[in-house]
């Protein structure tokens, strides 16, 4: 059972998008991702589970993006740009939530995010997913 700490008020840039999301683990299971598309990107990002994402309004102006085997489902804002969420390719019971969306937070809170390697993604590999390094951010004085 997720607590009411959980469950963070979100929304994109121009906030056409706008939603509450219940974190399966606050943030304990946030990461990065070395594939292609989420280097670009930059992201960090957080877990929800399928059902963990209720929508407020502009569900609509959501438009998605598929590539590579076309199994994970990316969401931004077909507005401002804004990439909310996406359904995972490994495991597609999960959405991975872009922590910038969330009300009062910032992928920089976080001094250490690990980062993923995405590049040798285990449902190509068979191997189970490996952490490639660990983005930190130091604050300057």
């Amino acid at each position: 059972m997720t607590s009411d700490a959980n469950v963070r008020a979100g929304q994109c840039h121009c906030g056409a998008v706008r939603f509450e999301v219940t974190l399966s683990d606050d943030f304990k299971s946030i990461r990065r991702c070395t594939c292609s598309y989420c280097r670009m990107r930059g992201a960090v990002v957080a877990m929800a589970a399928m059902g963990g994402i209720k929508f407020l309004r502009g569900e609509e102006a959501l438009t998605t993006y598929r590539f590579h085997t076309g199994s994970a489902q990316h969401f931004f804002c077909s507005r401002c740009g804004i990439y909310t969420h996406h359904q995972r390719r490994s495991d597609q019971s999960l959405y991975a939530v872009n922590v910038a969306c969330l009300n009062g937070v910032s992928p920089f809170d976080f001094a250490e995010v690990p980062v993923m390697d995405g590049v040798n993604h285990t449902n190509d590999t068979g191997k189970p997913t490996r952490q490639a390094g660990t983005l930190r951010f130091v604050p300057a004085d």
